[in-house]
């Protein structure tokens, strides 16, 4: 907790001491184990039919993993790796896709007699793994003032209620609408335009918490704030440059595009804290990604593929040093051989900045780069001859680039890199940002963003005959710090989990306490239901897998992948409960009940039909264009023009940017930690206990160490320690976690997330994005008591 949050002088108030169950309670100790020597596998497959049996049961297993990112079937609840354009296999989807459409379409349910048997205390002082267990949410249900349980509402009664605490706020910008990754473009569609015709722009996002820094280093650089390759790119590359980025945990579909490229003779450098096993070797276990089956089961029972040509640990947050090696080696190579490296045409007709970019790749010199990245020159000068031998590069990174300080220059030297070699508008070559969850970036195109542009929306003025609010509104970080001013009074989230996925949690928890109402449009119960307003709202959704029947007929939603492509998704299992709406019902019903007759928009229309969204979409957002017809055709990409090689920057080129080196001096027992995921979690939800990938199992209150560190600290394995972050003369402790020694660089940590979320301080953000610095915490240890 923040030093001026709750003093050690002065009592803690009620808010402060209820805050407290927003932190997840501690696990029992984990064991550490062997550690996999590859990613998927036998393993995976087992995984699979574990979660899909003992969740779905087999029928429902049967017909998810059968449709499951099938053309005619529904898109993975997961990550965003896109599936191929043409033919898809039987089994397209992987071990940690299987989790999270078993945990959507389980057996067990939530329902009324579950929150009369629970009260919100008893149910907060569980861990998140066991919430998420107990099944799917089966009716709308309120929390009322003061009261210690939820009891359920009608859909009609829970629209009214949240409609009257919208109406009766001093200002439309006293509300926020935040949105998950998950929402489909039809229903954030809906959303960004009910937000806007209640009258603001606090449209807060996952992006906010994600990846907003790739976002905003995109658009300065080349002109959009989305990547350029494409999933064909990956079968013509010669070299992929993989930094900070897990995706055997993260996005494991990415692991068949990275051994497909490896087949085709591409070289791989892989940069990153740690030295995780997805990054050295993978076993495929489909056997329709081989013509020829032998192959398959020499790989599968043999030693399978090896992934990385060159694998650097780098420390923490030493990327934009490594990133500047590379170039300064590649730059020293184009002097020994002048137009052979550098490609001078492309950066003559396309570039902007790159001589201010060279002298100040000259004036640093390889011993602040050694220092900055912590890796040895010699390794750096291998990465660097790679990059200037290819012709064809693809760079791929995640939150592990994201999530600090200079996240945005970081991501700009990803740019630099690509642009010296001419790696943007031509096969084989390209950005590629991996986004988390499955529409967070579609969510964005369809204007799920609080400073959106005005093109955008005098689109929406056009189409639907309003003034939309042009000023700002909040992000999520700005969100959270005026819920705990009282300048916000009411919050409404469609999807997600804004509690565990936000930094500073306890903040973060007081500043939810004080709304007068919390609403949040869920499929499982998490602990965000528990910290509330003085009234709560859960109003329960239909999942991507079940079947969406409207009065028109059934429906079908569509998503955007990291890679620009539309898809269509048609859920094929019966709803968990009769008792549930869709997420567009959803936003329309509440539209309707707060707008009344202010309103332009035929909100039960739109809400009963989906085709009537996709044509407004249509009308609204470019590239879109007979959006019905085309999407009912096959998949179809979004203009993309730094593509085509047309950067829509201020210059009206691609930007190289000069950055300078960040040193993290760390005192005396001070270590710079990071935030990772377990194996058997996706983002915040935990579906298990255990990370074979790192041998972890049972727990997940661990500390990842270097062993030196730990004899120089006076620590031993297994111990139990305080983490306690600093910033800016504030502490913030998150007690009890078991120091694992592991191969890290010095001076250098990682725990799992959420739960040590409550370490990063909420005005820790990176520079001109404002997005949680969740990858760059100073802290300390101390022995548990």
């Amino acid at each position: 907790m923040n030093a001026d949050h709750n003093p050690m002088h002065e009592k803690p108030s009620a808010d402060q001491v209820n805050a407290q169950l927003a932190q997840p309670p501690e696990e029992p100790a984990a064991t550490q184990g062997e550690a996999s020597q590859y990613a998927a596998g036998i393993p995976a497959i087992l995984k699979t039919f574990e979660f899909g049996l003992g969740q779905m049961g087999a029928v429902n297993s049967l017909k998810a993993f059968l449709k499951v990112n099938k053309k005619d079937g529904f898109d993975c609840q997961g990550c965003a790796w896109p599936s191929p354009d043409g033919t898809r296999h039987i089994a397209e989807f992987c071990e940690n896709g299987a989790k999270a459409m078993a945990s959507e379409a389980t057996t067990r349910r939530v329902t009324p007699e579950f929150f009369k048997q629970w009260s919100i205390e008893q149910l907060a002082e569980q861990s998140d793994y066991w919430l998420n267990e107990q099944g799917r949410l089966t009716h709308p249900m309120i929390r009322r003032p003061g009261a210690t349980h939820y009891e359920p509402i009608e859909w009609d009664e829970a629209f009214a209620c949240l409609a009257t605490e919208l109406n009766r706020l001093a200002s439309p910008d006293e509300a926020t609408f935040y949105t998950s990754g998950k929402v489909t473009n039809e229903a954030a569609f809906l959303y960004q335009l009910f937000v806007r015709q209640f009258g603001t722009n606090n449209l807060p996002d996952c992006s906010n918490l994600c990846h907003e820094s790739s976002g905003t280093a995109l658009m300065e650089s080349i002109g959009i704030g989305k990547g350029t390759a494409t999933l064909h790119d990956f079968d013509l590359a010669d070299l992929i440059v993989i930094i900070g980025q897990n995706p055997g945990t993260n996005h494991p579909r990415m692991m068949t595009a990275l051994e497909h490229a490896k087949r085709h003779g591409a070289k791989m450098i892989a940069i990153n804290p740690l030295p995780e096993v997805s990054l050295r070797r993978v076993k495929n276990p489909n056997p329709q990604e081989y013509s020829n089956p032998l192959a398959w089961a020499s790989d599968l029972f043999g030693e399978g593929v090896a992934l990385s040509d060159l694998l650097i640990q780098v420390r923490i947050n030493g990327d934009l040093a490594i990133l500047k090696g590379i170039m300064k080696e590649m730059l020293e190579e184009e002097d020994r051989r002048p137009g052979q490296v550098f490609d001078r045409e492309f950066i003559r007709a396309h570039t902007a900045g790159f001589d201010d970019f060279i002298a100040d790749l000259r004036r640093t010199s390889w011993d602040e780069i050694v220092e900055g990245s912590g890796v040895p020159l010699d390794q750096i000068r291998a990465a660097g001859q790679m990059a200037a031998g290819s012709k064809r590069m693809i760079c791929c990174w995640a939150m592990g680039l994201t999530q600090h300080k200079n996240a945005v220059e970081t991501i700009q030297q990803v740019i630099n890199l690509l642009l010296l070699g001419g790696h943007i508008g031509k096969p084989g070559a390209g950005a590629c940002c991996v986004r988390g969850h499955s529409n967070v970036q579609g969510d964005r195109t369809m204007g799920i963003w609080e400073q959106v542009p005005p093109e955008f929306l005098d689109a929406l003025e056009r189409e639907f005959h309003f003034s939309p609010p042009r000023r700002n509104g909040y992000a999520a970080v700005d969100t959270i710090r005026a819920m705990h001013a009282h300048e916000i009074k009411v919050f409404v989230g469609l999807g997600g989990n804004f509690l565990s996925a936000s930094p500073d949690t306890t903040y973060t928890a007081e500043a939810m306490q004080r709304c007068r109402l919390t609403a949040q449009v869920s499929t499982k119960l998490n602990r965000g239901h528990l910290i509330t307003g003085q009234q709560a709202l859960i109003l329960p959704c239909i999942g991507r897998s079940e079947k969406d029947r409207r009065p028109t007929g059934e429906q079908f939603v569509t998503v955007e992948d990291s890679m620009g492509v539309i898809s269509s998704s048609r859920g094929m299992l019966e709803p968990a409960s009769p008792h549930l709406l869709s997420e567009p019902a959803i936003v329309a019903g509440l539209a309707k009940a707060t707008l009344g007759a202010n309103s332009t928009v035929d909100w039960d229309a739109l809400g009963a039909d989906y085709n009537l969204i996709r044509d407004r979409i249509a009308r609204v957002i470019p590239g879109f264009d007979n959006f019905n017809e085309r999407i009912r055709k096959d998949i179809f990409y979004l203009p993309n023009a730094a593509r085509d090689r047309t950067f829509v920057t201020r210059t009206g080129k691609a930007n190289f940017v000069a950055a300078a080196i960040t040193h993290h001096t760390m005192a005396s027992g001070e270590f710079l930690m990071t935030t990772i995921r377990s194996h058997d979690q996706f983002n915040t939800t935990i579906y298990g206990l255990d990370d074979r990938y790192r041998g972890i199992y049972g727990g997940r209150h661990v500390i990842f160490l270097n062993p030196e560190d730990i004899k120089e600290a006076g620590l031993s394995v297994n111990q139990w320690v305080d983490i306690t972050s600093h910033f800016e003369g504030e502490k913030r402790v998150a007690c009890r976690f078991q120091v694992v020694p592991y191969q890290i660089p010095r001076r250098c940590a990682a725990t799992y997330y959420p739960e040590t979320n409550v370490l990063v301080p909420v005005r820790s953000v990176a520079e001109r994005c404002n997005q949680p610095t969740s990858k760059s915490i100073r802290i300390t240890l101390t022995p548990s008591r």
